[in-house]
């Protein structure tokens, strides 16, 4: 696993997402909520947009433009019109920083 530094706990208050680019096309949303540090694709899989500009809600994550819902866990939309799921990403907590490994997403089907 390689784990890439994306921010402080102090930078993301709980029940907000910002976006951060790790390299490459590795732009996540990292999620911090009361349930735990969440990385999640920042792009919509129904629409062209960042999910990070979205509300949280529990483990939840919901696209600002059409109101699909995303859980943090799994990346499965749980509400339409989104119907694809998107990549979550392993997180790593040392101290106050946030590592994300995004080259072993989590529910990446091989």
């Amino acid at each position: 696993m390689t784990f890439r530094h994306a921010a402080t706990i102090d930078e993301i208050p709980v029940g907000s997402a910002i976006a951060v680019d790790l390299g490459g096309d590795a732009e996540v949303a990292v999620v911090n909520t009361d349930e735990g540090v969440f990385a999640i694709q920042d792009v919509c899989s129904h629409a062209e947009v960042p999910l990070s500009e979205g509300d949280v809600d529990g483990c939840t994550l919901e696209c600002y433009m059409h109101g699909s819902r995303f859980d943090l866990r799994t990346g499965v939309p749980l509400e339409l019109p989104a119907t694809a799921p998107v990549p979550v990403y392993p997180v790593r907590l040392d101290g106050t920083d946030i590592y994300v490994d995004i080259d072993n997403p989590i529910n990446q089907e091989n």
